[in-house]
């Protein structure tokens, strides 16, 4: 026996158009939310599988396809394909074995309602994930499209974009599109956070002026920045507190900022560290203790065109309200550095970054990375830069050397 194709209907249009009703009048088993299949015309001897766990329901699947004339029909929201159904179906029983009939996908119609283009919009799904890459996104991106979850919706969200004030976005919360109770509702973080939700389809993150944007060819985030490390003078900064170019390639090496993950830049000084990180994609906040230097970390993100949260506060007291981080880069060398990297290292989940010159400071800053379940090791870097001389030649200016610890989290 031939195994029976199964049909997905992508349900963006209310009620289905006629070739698709056509479909599932037929269909002796529908599996879809329940939602879906109470709104849905399901023939009454159809057998009924809820999408809710998606093992059993395809346990189900697989049993009816062994029936003879069986009829495999799954109701899904907007565009299966995107976030959706397809990819477990298609893992399960091939992709030969599928008939997608897409709908629009809720993303293209909640930036629809609002008139916007949505080709440089990063899009993530909370659903079935650790929700803090989303929120990690929503920080650094000013146009994000979140497939909210359980536990992951407009006032999770909200209450951690307002754990970094720094950074200012409005939210678009849109529910049921397309539907009868379709709504779409514009606030600021603290709106959203104090209110109770019912399930909604997606939460758009916005930040700066609505404009057009220029024209791009690469949908969503738009990849590394076409060169980093970039030289002292690209930052603004007091007295060369900033960390070198050579340093700041090796850090951002064993840092690996991404899309998705948060940095803390401690110590910061200029923001150059948290600069970079952003330019990659990812979420940066700088902790700094002087105030004017602060100040030099929101201009230099201004100038890079990147969202920093910028915190005027010393380590590690000051760390204790922020979300969890990815990674982490310390800079500076006072006494109480082992503490703060002891802090750090604890609520990393990737990578801590050191940057020292004091030789004595060493050992404690390595027992502190291994305390916390870190793997440490580090390089003492040394490295001269060609320097002019009369005659048109040249001779190697020699730089400080610099102690790079890291450690990572095996």
């Amino acid at each position: 026996m031939t195994s029976p194709r199964i049909t997905v209907l992508g349900r963006g249009r209310h009620p289905l158009p006629p070739e698709d009703s056509a479909v599932l009048s037929a269909a002796t088993l529908v599996a879809g939310a329940r939602r879906h299949l109470e709104s849905a015309a399901v023939p009454a001897g159809a057998h009924r599988v809820v999408l809710g766990p998606l093992a059993p329901a395809l346990d189900a699947i697989e049993e009816e396809s062994a029936r003879e004339g069986s009829r495999i029909v799954v109701l899904a929201s907007g565009d299966p394909g995107f976030f959706g159904i397809v990819r477990a179906l298609g893992e399960r029983f091939g992709p030969e074995r599928l008939e997608v009939r897409p709908g629009t996908s809720s993303v293209a119609d909640a930036f629809a309602r609002l008139g916007l283009s949505w080709d440089d919009a990063v899009v993530v799904s909370a659903h079935g994930r650790a929700p803090h890459t989303a929120y990690n996104l929503c920080r650094a991106h000013r146009k994000t499209a979140v497939l909210t979850a359980p536990g992951a919706g407009p006032a999770e969200l909200a209450a951690e974009l307002l754990r970094t004030p720094d950074i200012e976005r409005r939210l678009i919360v849109a529910s049921d599109l397309g539907g009868p109770a379709e709504r779409v509702e514009e606030l600021t973080p603290a709106e959203a956070a104090g209110r109770d939700w019912p399930a909604v389809n997606l939460v758009l993150c916005l930040g700066g002026p609505p404009g057009v944007g220029p024209m791009r060819a690469l949908a969503g985030h738009s990849g590394g920045p076409p060169g980093w490390a970039l030289p002292e003078d690209a930052f603004a900064h007091r007295d060369s507190m900033v960390t070198k170019a050579e340093v700041r390639a090796l850090a951002l090496a064993r840092l690996g900022p991404r899309p998705g993950d948060l940095v803390w830049d401690v110590g910061a000084g200029s923001g150059s560290v948290a600069v970079e990180c952003a330019r990659f994609g990812a979420a940066a906040v700088a902790v700094e203790q002087d105030a004017e230097a602060v100040a030099r970390i929101r201009a230099n993100a201004r100038t890079h065109g990147v969202d920093i949260a910028a915190v005027h506060g010393r380590a590690p007291q000051a760390l204790a309200a922020l979300p969890d981080p990815d990674a982490v880069f310390v800079g500076g060398g006072g006494t109480d550095l082992p503490a703060v990297v002891g802090h750090c290292a604890a609520r990393a989940r990737r990578a801590v970054v050191v940057t020292l010159a004091a030789v004595d400071r060493v050992p404690a800053v390595r027992e502190a990375l291994h305390t916390a379940g870190l793997a440490a090791d580090g390089v003492l870097l040394h490295s001269s830069r060609l320097a002019p001389l009369p005659g048109g030649v040249s001779r190697l200016a020699a730089t400080n050397p610099v102690f790079v610890l890291w450690g990572t989290r095996p």
